[in-house]
């Protein structure tokens, strides 16, 4: 193997119990350049480090449903992988909101296929004890949302952490309340609501003729340039004052028309100019029970 140097790539080796959030890390680590390789079996590790060297960073999910899978061989993997200096991430949860998750979802617990998921949480979590115990970085997922968990795994596992700033555009109604953790709002309920045009209230923002209408606004060019233009100037000024995530929120009446185009629009125009954007509208998620997808590099991640 090549021997241990500081030019070496970056290897994270991800573990923790099923239902802690291993799959959105994966993920996560994609977006910020990582090769990734979900379930790797044990045996085909020493093959993958046998060929080329790394040429970028690499994270590996290694946990109980590897037939070969013991907290020892995890152990004694990551010292034959001394040379690339791994880091182990431990995701974990606790034992009533993992039992939460596994009812919602209905999923069979791989380590109690033929019993509760109850039973099959504790082995697991029982198992996994002296990985916990090693773990480099461990991050608690039991009060993380999916958009959360994202920020932390960023804020840990950016190759630039100096010059990342995650944005999250959240569109919302005021009729439920401001979201929760924003930093800055901007209000469009001036616009033409197409909520009063029956032919496109059971649309949402993200429909053309919705748009159109929206967009036909005479206030909405000079408003949008001016919000355009002062979230561009403001951005800049967060990253260099080290702030690594910055939410804003845009709202209107209903949180369906109005502030879902403008969210969409404004995220599409940030994503141009290079910078990470997520999108999350909140009462269509509400209504619809979506989750997050995943963008690569620097681009547009929605809900």
């Amino acid at each position: 193997m090549t021997s241990k140097t500081k030019t070496n790539p970056r290897l994270v080796l991800v573990t923790g119990p099923s239902g802690a959030g291993r799959s959105t890390a994966i993920k996560v680590l994609e977006d910020l350049g990582f090769e990734t390789i979900d379930n790797l079996p044990f045996g085909l590790v020493e093959r993958l480090f046998s060929g080329p060297r790394l040429s970028r960073p690499m994270a590996l999910v290694l946990d109980a449903r590897n037939r070969d899978f013991t907290p020892q061989a995890l152990l004694d993997l990551m010292k034959e992988l001394d040379v690339y200096d791994p880091e182990l991430l431990y995701l974990d949860c606790s034992r009533e909101i993992l039992q939460r998750r596994y009812s919602e979802t209905r999923r069979r617990h791989p380590m109690a296929p033929e019993e509760s998921a109850i039973a099959g949480i504790d082995r697991e979590k029982e198992l996994l004890i002296p990985v916990q115990d090693r773990a480099d970085i461990l991050i608690d997922t039991s009060e993380l949302t999916v958009h959360t968990l994202r920020e932390a795994l960023q804020r840990q596992f950016a190759q630039d952490r100096q010059n990342l700033l995650s944005i999250t555009l959240t569109s919302f109604s005021y009729k439920r309340g401001l979201p929760q953790g924003v930093d800055i709002v901007h209000d469009c309920r001036f616009l033409k609501n197409p909520y009063w045009d029956p032919d496109l209230r059971s649309f949402d923002g993200r429909n053309e003729r919705v748009a159109n209408y929206v967009s036909e606004d005479e206030k909405f060019a000079p408003f949008f340039d001016k919000l355009n233009e002062m979230v561009a100037f403001l951005l800049p000024a967060y990253r260099d004052e080290g702030k690594a995530h910055l939410s804003i929120g845009i709202g209107c009446t209903g949180g369906q028309h109005r502030s879902v185009f403008v969210t969409e629009k404004l995220a599409e125009a940030l994503a141009q100019e290079g910078w990470q954007v997520s999108i999350r509208h909140r009462e269509l998620d509400r209504r619809e029970g979506r989750g997050v997808t995943g963008s690569a590099g620097s681009g547009v991640a929605k809900a």
